[in-house]
This record gives structure tokens, sequence and C-alpha cells, in this order.
């Protein structure tokens, strides 16, 4: 079976998806490449070999030519296409986040339990990443004991667009919040957020969580790291730890300096990540089985956890995420 793939959004991360399943993932047709500007739309149909450009992301949804839909237009848009993939009985693989609002999380899990079918996967592909992968077997196995504290942090070299302070909680840190959630098998019960009062608009943001089960987890994002795009972890467990380990290409020796280099941005980092995702998701499609990938109820956790992250940043106080008890249907 060749799945006929229908992509909404074109920018940097729609451009990679299409690259990825251009050359990366068998079995799959990019039929329709979808956005607003044309130019961009076109310039990604030609990059990846697609068959036809839009401009209209219902009618791509609509298509009786496309099997299933890439959802990788600007947040605002995620919740509302994944309801109308939803009704349209069409899989789609939706980036993070779901929704920035928790009440559009909530519509779009009632829309799939009332359809009866759970369609949407959300792209939280670090559950995909070989070193996240390695730490959550090492647990799994139970070499590292007990789990006690996970130590993240998420760095940028700059900000992308007009940043403020809660961006880097409901906009980055939900790829911690899942990551947190998925390798401690626990929801996240408290979070209290801080913030050095000299950095400025774009200062770092450190956030304190609480897991159900009693874990800790302490996680650090910083959007203007300016030295490069970095992201590491490491796990405290009752027998040992255990780190996360970026994949390095060189170690360079030259001007009585010894150095790695940081990438500018996510996608060198995670490019196995969303390659493992693309194709898990299309293995799923096709054959009907489950996998790893996030679904839309861990969509709404980690949305719930930023809506509580923000209220943290705003009142200084540790703050109790209220989120719904899980539903069978996503048991």
């Amino acid at each position: 079976m060749t799945l006929r793939i229908g992509l909404i959004g074109a920018g940097i991360m729609g451009a990679d998806h299409a690259r990825i399943f251009a050359e990366d993932v068998p079995g799959v047709t990019l039929q329709t490449i979808c956005d607003a500007d044309q130019n961009r739309a076109r310039a990604a149909a030609d990059a990846s070999g697609a068959k036809h450009t839009g401009s209209d992301p219902l009618a791509v949804i609509a298509d009786s030519a496309v099997d299933a839909v890439v959802i990788a237009a600007p947040d605002a848009f995620h919740a509302p296409l994944s309801l109308a993939c939803i009704a349209a009985g069409k899989p789609v693989l939706c980036e993070k986040p779901l929704s920035q609002d928790v009440r559009e999380c909530l519509a779009v899990l009632d829309a799939e339990e009332r359809k009866g079918k759970r369609l949407v996967q959300v792209g939280f592909m670090r559950r995909f990443d070989p070193s996240y992968a390695e730490l959550k077997s090492l647990l799994t196995r139970g070499e590292l004991g007990k789990a006690l504290i996970f130590h993240c942090f998420h760095r940028n070299v700059s900000p992308a667009y007009d940043f403020r302070a809660e961006m880097a909680i409901s906009n980055s840190a939900p790829h911690e919040f899942d990551a947190a959630r998925w390798m401690l098998d626990a929801e996240i019960a408290t979070i209290s957020v801080f913030r050095p009062p000299a950095g400025g608009a774009a200062a770092p943001v450190f956030m304190v969580l609480e897991t159900t089960a009693g874990q800790l987890v302490n996680i650090e994002v910083n959007i203007s790291a300016a030295y490069g795009y970095d992201v590491r972890g490491e796990l405290v467990g009752e027998k040992g730890t255990a780190s996360l380990r970026a994949p390095v290409n060189a170690d360079v020796n030259l001007g009585l300096r010894q150095y790695s280099v940081y990438p500018a941005d996510w996608r060198p980092r995670f490019v196995e990540a969303y390659r493992r995702q693309n194709q898990a998701w299309v293995n799923s499609v096709t054959t009907g089985k489950p996998n790893i990938g996030a679904s839309a109820w861990d969509g709404y956790c980690s949305t719930a956890v930023a809506a509580a992250g923000v209220e943290a940043l705003t009142t200084g106080r540790s703050v109790a995420v209220r989120q719904l008890a899980r539903p069978r249907f996503y048991a």
C-alpha cells in the first residue's frame, strides 16, 4: 500500500517533513503540499517531488486522493485542522503543540472519542530519538533502579519570533513536558517557575516539576543561549545515572583549540528522531497497529502542564496541574 499524504504548511518544519518523506520514508506519495504562500508551497513541492500544491487546507483534507495528513502550519491552526481530519476520518500527524489552549485540546479529545478511533498523533519526536529511547530502555530493564530525578535543558541560539517569557513554557517546554511524562511513566502534579530578573524579556526560565510518582524534574529553557542549539538531559536513578548524548560528527583540533560544532537549530540534532517518527506513523496508518507516538491525550497533558506553568510564572507560586483523569479510550 502506498500512503498518499497531504502536507499542510511549507515553512521550515513543513519543508523538512516533505524532504524526510521524499528521501527517507518508503511507501508514501506526497500528494499535495498546501501553504498560504504559493511560492513556498511550489518550492517545497519541486524539492520533494510532490504531485500538487494548494492553498486551502480544508480542501486538502477533504480530497479523496489524500489518505492521511501532516499538519505543520502555525500553532493556532493545529487543533482546528486536526478536528477537520477527525471529521473526515483521516489519520493526522500534527506538529506540537496540539494547541496552546486546553479547551481546544479537550475538543479534539471529544471529537476523537465520538469518532471511535484514535486518528491524531502529536509530533513529540523525542520519543523516537535514539538517546531518549536508550534512557527509557535502561529504566524499563531496571538497570538504573527506580527513577528519582530527570534533569533537562533546552537552549536555542535566539528567538525566532517576537518572544515573550511565557512562550518558553507554552511553545518550547512542551517537548520536555512530554519527554518527562513518557520517560518517567507518570503525570506532572505540580510546577514552579523561576526566572532571573536581570535577564530581560528573553531571560532563561527554570522550572521544577513534581510527578504523581514522587519524582522531580527540572527544566531550563533558554531561548537566547547564543552559542548554538543544545538539548541535554540526565536521568538519576537509585542505582546510577544516564545522560543523553547528542550526535557529534567531528571533534575539531584547530588553532590551539579543541571543540565541537553546535547546530543552529533543532533539525540536525533530531534528524533521526523525525525520520523514525514519520516512518512509525506511516507504518501505523498502513497496518492499523499502534506505535509509541504521542496521542491527542498526550498533547492535552502537555498543554495542561504548560497552562499551569504560565500561571506559576505569573503568580510566583507552585501551581497544581489541573488535568482530567485519563479516559478509558486513551488507556
